[in-house]
């Protein structure tokens, strides 16, 4: 199936350019590539990121309409509205609340992959499922940390993806992982930026 994990990745490349220009169409490039790699994570054993992806896909759509809907901002111009979804920030104890939480339901999800499935990796494969639910749910809403999560996400998913073999995937994540931060910082901009034109 490596013409698909080829499309996949593909597919992939062109959801994060889209998301770094803040772009809606980013969710239905990458809800087609999670339907990919639903179907070939779970080929490959490795259930939870299977999972995860099938949850990527169902998180595609309602982040399609989180970003189409948005906030309206601006005025009317040429009797057109502008929606856009400003990007916005969580404070430091919010994020290690959410990290404290998202790591003990992670260990709690390896234990019974590793003691009940067949699943390879298991408390990895958990931990990065976890997170990636938490930093897509975040993505949807724009906050500005969830590449911050995408960043430790991507580069423990590298090691995950060496292991199993998917090396088109393996290059994919290392250029996520650049691309996240960049990502962080041109978010982190545009958040300054909407501050100071409503300020």
């Amino acid at each position: 199936m490596s013409a698909w994990e080829y499309l996949a990745v593909s597919l992939s490349v062109a959801y994060m350019l889209l998301a770094m220009r803040q772009s809606a169409w980013c969710w239905v490039a990458g809800g087609l590539s999670t339907l990919i790699y639903t179907i070939l994570f779970f080929n490959g054993a490795l259930l939870m990121e299977s999972l995860l992806n099938f949850f990527y896909l169902a998180m595609a759509v309602y982040g399609w309409m989180q970003w189409r809907r948005g906030q309206m901002l601006g005025a009317e111009s040429n009797s057109t509205q502008e929606y856009v979804l400003p990007v916005s920030s969580w404070s430091l104890p919010q994020n290690i609340t959410l990290i404290s939480i998202t790591t003990a339901v992670s260990l709690g999800v390896g234990f019974i992959m590793d003691n009940y499935t067949y699943a390879d990796f298991a408390y990895l494969d958990a931990l990065t499922t976890c997170f990636g639910i938490v930093a897509t749910y975040l993505l949807t809403q724009k906050i500005l940390e969830n590449w911050l999560y995408w960043v430790v996400i991507d580069a423990l998913s590298i090691y995950l993806y060496v292991c199993k073999g998917y090396f088109p995937t393996v290059v994919l994540f290392c250029f996520y992982t650049v691309l996240a931060a960049v990502n962080y910082y041109q978010w982190q901009k545009s958040m300054r930026a909407c501050s100071a034109v409503n300020s």
